[in-house]
């Protein structure tokens, strides 16, 4: 008989008898402030979580890939993302794979991967099937423009051109986020331009009573998205940066092959770069052309299809649907992490790597909802984060912590009095759940080995599924074990390294 959590149970209800709840409606702002309000905080809120933290991250002298690494693995679908991105040519010349985010932060540089994760967790946001023709206009416009900006920028030998092309992608983000989520100011916006012959500009100002760039720079501000990127947004006479310079020609020549490569506009780009660049006329339009289908590749792989297609238009090529995510195959997954835990063991290994590698083995190669690493607090009575991955938090910075209880034992107590790993069981180890545990964790089934440092307990892993509350596994328990004995290893080597 089908259970009633069964989802082929709907098949034998009458369909009328279900209640319809349609989507939540959110109100069109009236200001610049209101429209700053809720994309940052309704329309937007995973983009704006993840901008804040990566800030956090670059302000802060002592945090690093760790963090960073952190930062990605809570999105699941940012890290898929973001590895399919990062396994690419366009980033992966070398083609060796990258199946961890730790290994990608290696291979590709923690600066690149920050402004990938943010180009990637921005198009997170706003992909959708419901995206206008306006709205995927300007992502189209948008990539196109970064792709030649960081050209140029590599050719004037520009400290960090991944930095140019994430500014000039992100120079229209109050155009894309708008025209991502607008309803009737979007249509009356484009009725004033199309049929009453306003600009751009004098429309917006008209209907929204700001413009877009305004909105660009209110968004940029509230997510801290960093120096470049607001300094670029401001009216070009404000800013005597080159680099600023770099972002506004990336748009300047979009705008000109929208008129032909025989326009003046055209020939005054090619002579702009020629003076920065010193490169030949020939070898700057080759450039230019090449420029066009990178940027509908990259379009491709960031999800964008319907950019992707609008780029592929003046070329004559096909795009090539982006496919769906592959379904992880564990037991390939957890092989690949444990090779590359084994490099980092058989090397002058980082530890705080191998930490977030073993993390990363259990929580996306087991496919666990919440996993941790948290270290024995000086007085032993608690557990304090140092590594979490897929627990909701309020804030980045909020640290998750476990009471440790002798009298009566709970359950962080008796997994570190122990030596092996411990499978711990509501239905059979109910006295160990105390209702302290129980607020932090919830009352499921949960994974837990205590880390050792010279035979003495310093630390603790975790891990459940408390958020789906799917069942675990003696498969899922020997893997556990196999991933978390790592870190045991390798403080003993590490140890004995060091004497």
């Amino acid at each position: 008989m089908t259970s009633q959590n069964d989802p082929l149970s709907l098949s034998i209800i009458d369909i009328d008898q279900l209640e319809i709840i349609p989507p939540k409606v959110i109100a069109e702002p009236l200001t610049l402030n209101g429209w700053t309000h809720v994309l940052c905080n309704e329309e937007m809120p995973i983009f704006s979580n993840t901008a804040l933290s990566i800030h956090d991250i670059l302000s802060d002298d002592r945090k690093g890939a760790m963090e960073l690494a952190s930062v990605i693995l809570q999105d699941p679908n940012l890290t898929v993302k973001l590895l399919k991105v990062s396994n690419t040519p366009h980033y992966n010349p070398t083609r060796q794979k990258m199946v961890t985010v730790s290994r990608a932060i290696i291979m590709i540089g923690s600066d690149v991967i920050r402004e990938l994760t943010l180009v990637c967790a921005f198009f997170e946001s706003i992909l959708s099937a419901i995206n206008k023709h306006q709205a995927n206009e300007e992502i189209a416009q948008a990539i196109h423009a970064a792709v030649h900006a960081k050209s140029i920028a590599m050719a004037t030998n520009d400290k960090s051109p991944e930095e140019v092309f994430i500014a000039t992608l992100l120079n229209h983000i109050g155009s894309i986020s708008f025209w991502c989520f607008c309803g009737g100011q979007g249509e009356r916006i484009q009725a004033l331009i199309n049929k009453e012959n306003y600009s751009s500009e004098e429309a917006e100002k008209k209907v929204l009573g700001f413009k877009l760039t305004d909105l660009g720079a209110s968004l940029s501000k509230a997510w801290k998205l960093g120096s470049l990127v607001e300094e670029s947004i401001k009216p070009k006479a404000l800013s005597k940066n080159p680099r600023v310079g770099l972002v506004h020609l990336g748009y300047e020549i979009t705008e000109a092959l929208k008129e032909g490569t025989g326009s003046k506009k055209y020939e005054a780009c090619v002579k702009k770069i020629e003076a920065l660049t010193n490169q030949s006329k020939k070898v700057i339009i080759e450039k230019l052309q090449n420029n066009t289908a990178t940027a509908a590749d990259i379009a491709s792989q960031f999800g964008a299809t319907d950019a992707a297609k609008i780029l592929q238009s003046g070329l004559n090529q096909e795009v090539v649907e982006e496919e769906p995510p592959p379904v992880i195959n564990k037991k390939e997954l957890q092989l690949q992490i444990s090779q590359d835990i084994t490099s980092i063991i058989s090397s002058q290994f980082d530890i705080n790597l191998l930490l977030e590698t073993v993390l990363e083995g259990i929580h996306r190669g087991i496919g666990m909802d919440r996993t941790i690493f948290s270290l024995l607090g000086a007085d032993k009575k608690i557990l304090k984060e140092k590594l979490s991955l897929g627990w909701r938090k309020e804030m980045y910075d909020q640290k998750v912590i476990f009471n440790i209880s002798e009298i009566p034992h709970n359950l962080f107590f008796y997994a570190l009095s122990g030596t092996q790993a411990f499978w711990a069981k509501p239905s059979d180890d109910a006295k160990l759940y105390h209702l302290h545990d129980i607020s932090v964790i919830g009352k499921n089934e949960c994974f837990m080995m205590p880390v050792f440092s010279n035979k003495i307990p310093i630390g603790l892993i975790y891990a459940d599924r408390g958020l789906t509350d799917q069942p675990l596994t003696e498969e899922d328990f020997t893997a556990f074990k196999y991933f978390a004995q790592q870190v045991n290893i390798a403080l003993m080597l590490y140890r004995v390294q060091r004497s």
